[in-house]
């Protein structure tokens, strides 16, 4: 059954979708997320419209959406991307991510146009500007319930998984133990609220960024004489030019499209909830923030986690229809994808790249599944927004519920078999996807017109 449904989801038409919408997004924006590199980091450190504590500064929206983006994908899902369809999925995976930009940046600035105040706070997101936006309530409830699904079910799954696989290779740790030590912190945070969770990531995502990708610097640096010749084999391998790859060129596409979007999260939604929560002088300001962040997501993070991988030679290649090994360039590590990004670390400092990268994507598991948290809770507030009960006895008693079993989830998601947690967690990855994008192309106009009168107030000097 879960094969079907995922195969119905991640039909060729959808990695068509997202491509495309990307592209038209580009190309329209006359490609924003070149142009306007320098805004996007000017507005990160903007200061709120007014003295409410209650929003999210445009810094604490871009922590948390960051925290959102990277987690177990920057890590596991990378080395999975180049297990199952080579290097050239991450050249893929770079495609994306500049594409994913623009989509990025329209469905956050929308998100921003359709915000609206729960108790005080500022929520909305893909729910909001389906209902209000397109005139479809009914569509708009089904993406909230489907967010739920998604994010705070289905991809809780698979993070927690990433987690408990890193440790019971490095400490031997029993699963069902990190998944409860996990879901014991990560209760600590997410009980204190929205605010509690973005003062967290505005601590632990930058630190927990700036680590790795330091660390990742020092591996590449002790293996920079093959640095040119692993980014001619990304590319080469990226159009079946490799004779070792190619004929794996669809599967190396579909691979860096979809670990391109797992981990930079364009076009699910995600990054345009936590978007509705910020205080911004205009809508458009908040979507180049976060344009922003998938480019320190995917351009950063996932090409630490690649060259480290490629350059210490700690890959195989594999047929991910029949598990057939094509190519093995590290000792066979079956589907513990996590194994690849630890081996090339103890490359370089021995007995301690297991526990380096335990540690790390605990931290990265961790801030996204606050992240996920937030998605969620924002969904069950825009659901008793539009039923006219926000704040009641009801909507305090479904939050409980909903976080129980969201921390029931993470010790489940630990001990379950890392190949099931990947395909349920692609399948919460596309439930979201196809309604938000769509969505976005009907409303993209207004997003264009909020961009335009940004460019105004920050006309480029010549």
């Amino acid at each position: 059954m879960t094969e079907i449904i995922y195969n119905i989801i991640w039909s060729p038409a959808l990695i068509v979708l997202l491509v495309g919408a990307g592209l038209y997004f580009t190309i329209r924006t006359r490609c924003v997320q070149i142009r306007r590199v320098g805004l996007m980091a000017k507005l990160l450190f903007g200061r709120r419209k007014s003295s409410d504590q209650k929003s999210f500064s445009p810094f604490q929206a871009f922590c948390v959406a960051l925290s959102g983006r990277v987690g177990t994908g920057n890590i596991v899902g990378v080395a999975t991307a180049i297990a199952l369809g080579g290097p050239g999925a991450v050249f893929w995976m770079w495609v994306i991510a500049f594409l994913g930009a623009s989509t990025a940046f329209t469905e956050s600035t929308l998100a921003q146009i359709y915000n609206f105040k729960h108790k005080g706070e500022l929520r909305g997101g893909p729910a909001s500007y389906i209902e209000k936006g397109l005139k479809k309530p009914g569509l708009g409830m089904l993406f909230a319930i489907l967010t739920i699904a998604g994010y705070g079910m289905l991809l809780v799954l698979t993070q927690a998984n990433g987690v408990s696989g890193a440790f019971e290779n490095s400490f031997a740790v029993k699963p069902w133990v990190s998944g409860a030590v996990l879901a014991f912190v990560l209760s600590l945070v997410i009980i204190g609220g929205a605010k509690r969770i973005a003062n967290v990531a505005t601590v632990v995502t930058p630190f927990m960024a700036i680590a790795y990708i330091l660390m990742a610097l020092i591996i590449i640096g002790a293996n920079i004489k093959v640095v040119p010749g692993m980014l001619g084999l990304i590319v080469r391998s990226a159009f079946g030019i490799n004779p070792l790859v190619g004929g794996m060129l669809g599967n190396t596409f579909a691979m860096g499209v979809k670990r391109g979007l797992f981990s930079n999260e364009a076009g699910q939604g995600g990054g345009a909830i936590v978007s509705a929560s910020a205080e911004n002088e205009m809508p458009a300001q908040q979507g180049l923030v976060q344009a922003f962040s998938v480019y320190i997501d995917t351009i950063l993070v996932c090409t630490a986690t690649a060259l480290m991988i490629l350059c210490t030679g700690n890959y195989n290649i594999v047929d991910s229809g029949s598990g057939e090994l094509l190519y093995a360039a590290a000792p066979a590590l079956g589907s513990n994808y996590v194994g690849y990004t630890q081996a090339a670390i103890d490359t370089v400092f021995h007995g301690f790249g297991s526990a380096f990268v335990a540690v790390a994507l605990t931290f990265f598991v961790f801030t996204t599944l606050m992240a996920y948290y937030f998605y969620a809770e924002s969904s069950i507030a825009y659901i008793f927004s539009r039923s006219g009960k926000a704040g009641s006895k009801a909507e305090k008693a479904v939050v409980w519920v909903y976080r129980i079993l969201m921390l029931t989830l993470v010790v489940l998601g630990a001990c379950t078999s890392s190949d099931t947690a990947w395909k349920w967690g692609d399948v919460g990855l596309g439930l979201t996807t196809w309604i938000n994008v769509l969505s976005l192309l009907f409303l993209f106009p207004q997003a264009l017109a909020a961009l335009k009168d940004v460019e105004k107030k920050y006309p480029i000097k010549k």
